[in-house]
């Protein structure tokens, strides 16, 4: 689960819980402006496949958490259900994704798309 929070031109994305341990990460900064577009997919943990681990955490059609690589993209993964994850498309970042579990994605998803960047 991660917790988005927006501070002027700065999102900051928070990994809540025992999902650090697996993600390998605590949180992740990016600059609204990075951010190119946000959408939901409740079939997102579908399939086995999610790339290779770097590092990470996989169990099929359960839980991905941490960076993965597909498709010569880096992806940041924390989702365990998948009817809350978000998709965040990135530009000129390290990650080219994050697939995030929310509490509340269409909060989040009302978030990101106020940023100036989506106002271009």
């Amino acid at each position: 689960m991660v917790e988005v929070t927006k501070d002027g031109d700065l999102v900051t994305f928070r990994v809540k819980g025992l999902h650090k341990l697996w993600a390998f990460k605590s949180q992740l900064q990016i600059p609204a402006r990075h951010i190119r577009g946000v959408r939901q997919d409740p079939q997102i943990l579908k399939g086995w496949w999610k790339g290779i681990r770097a590092p990470g955490t996989h169990i099929p059609g359960l839980l991905a958490a941490g960076t993965f690589y597909q498709d010569n993209k880096r992806i940041f993964w924390d989702v365990h259900r998948a009817e809350n994850a978000l998709i965040i498309e990135l530009e000129h970042d390290e990650y080219q994704e994050l697939i995030i579990e929310v509490v509340d994605p269409a909060a989040v998803m009302q978030l990101l798309s106020s940023s100036e960047r989506f106002s271009d």
